[in-house]
């Protein structure tokens, strides 16, 4: 017989830790002085063991979550989650991210049941095949495909982020606390569809595209990719990202015609139009063979001369777009008077308001405001009725006469 709060579930502890960037069980037996044992006998799923009613009150509060949170099974997907992060990433913040990407996907679902998000629309570009069989030739025709099939034309590529979410993938994008994550790509474990959560650090608008379209990558390649392959395939994994992701924003069938010498100051100048990095630039005509391995080590040296790993030039000349699918849901209901934001908190979500905001790219407090009242403009005879029993005067403007 279990002690404590029927139907308790203990992956749901360990997940608001992470999100909470609680690193360990004995961190936060401190912050509710009890013992460690206490807090791992609660995150063993074996274990009888869980918070009684007073004390399941006082996990919630401390972990700025909702009691009811940890009585909803977790959102768990067999599919891997891709990361790009460095190898000296920690692990918290690791964890961090793939919680925050179950919030993500929980939030998705909640908002699901009121509103039609856009139909999922990626192809099936590996028609049966594997990615890894996928050679760079397949990946450019892939990327000029996926171009035609989304009616992006050849030219520069708009906002991805807009992209991705008229295809169908949730987006969110929120502060990692650290520069050694980009972001993430999972598939919800309900209805399939991807989810992608993108890092704001140090963001401008040419990171920000590269690193959506190297999610998108993901999105279109390596969902069926096992647990399993994932780790022992990561380089390949990641590579085929970039690469397709990079032939997404410079097509192969024109950004490099428009390179006449290959220079920083040319780059600079393709930035502006292209809206893509200097650094990818180089890259991406070496991967093309365009330039030559030495000149391109020479071109990397300058830009690091230069002191553009740290900035390039226009990278705040754009303004960076939020993600806009989730934030319209939740005003459209609100709104249309589906349901009350106190309803939403109190029913629906189990999480508390300040990360919603953030997930959903909402003004920090939008939960506590009131939805606006919508107030009609007079029509033109009310407004003459108007000024006729104040006694003004309406004054006629004269017919223009027609030119002779």
């Amino acid at each position: 017989m279990r002690i404590g709060t029927p139907g308790f579930m203990p992956t749901r502890l360990l997940e608001a830790r992470n999100a909470r960037r609680i690193a360990t069980k004995s961190a936060l037996a401190r912050r509710l002085g009890i013992s460690p044992t206490t807090v791992s006998r609660w995150e063993d799923e074996s274990s009888d063991q869980s918070p009684d009613h007073t004390t399941l009150v006082r996990l919630a509060d401390e972990l700025q979550v909702r009691p009811e949170f940890f009585l909803r099974p977790p959102f768990h997907s067999d599919r891997p989650t891709f990361l790009r992060s460095l190898a000296s990433t920690l692990v918290r913040d690791l964890d961090y991210q793939k919680a925050q990407m179950r919030w993500l996907q929980e939030i998705s679902f909640v908002l699901g049941h009121y509103v039609d998000l856009p139909e999922l629309d990626i192809p099936d570009v590996l028609e049966g095949g594997s990615y890894s069989q996928l050679r760079e030739d397949d990946i450019e025709r892939i990327a000029l495909r996926l171009r035609q099939h989304w009616n992006m034309g050849e030219g520069p590529c708009g906002d991805v982020v807009a992209l991705m979410e008229r295809i169908g993938i949730v987006v969110a994008a929120i502060p990692m606390n650290t520069t050694k994550l980009d972001g993430l790509c999972s598939w919800s474990p309900v209805d399939g569809r991807p989810h992608v959560l993108l890092a704001t650090d140090k963001m401008c608008f040419t990171r920000r595209q590269m690193d959506a379209a190297h999610e998108l990558a993901h999105a279109v390649l390596h969902q069926a990719v096992p647990e399993e392959e994932f780790q022992a395939n990561l380089r390949m994994i990641e590579q085929q990202a970039f690469r397709l992701g990079s032939a997404l924003l410079m097509p192969s069938t024109t950004y490099p015609h428009e390179v006449r010498h290959p220079s920083l100051a040319m780059f600079t100048s393709l930035k502006e139009r292209w809206r893509v990095s200097i650094k990818a630039q180089i890259k991406r005509l070496s991967d093309l063979g365009i330039l030559p391995d030495d000149y391109a080590r020479q071109l990397y040296k300058l830009y690091s001369a230069k002191g553009w790993s740290k900035g390039e030039p226009l990278d705040q000349h754009w303004p960076v777009p939020a993600p806009r699918a989730l934030r319209d849901s939740l005003n459209l209901i609100v709104e249309n008077g589906v349901r009350s934001k106190a309803d939403l908190l109190a029913t629906e979500f189990t999480v508390w308001a300040s990360d919603i905001e953030r997930l959903c790219a909402l003004p920090q407090g939008w939960f506590e405001r009131d939805a606006a009242e919508v107030v009609s403009l007079k029509t033109r005879d009310d407004a003459t009725h108007t000024l006729g029993s104040s006694g003004a005067e309406v004054i006629q403007f004269p017919t223009r006469q027609p030119r002779r």
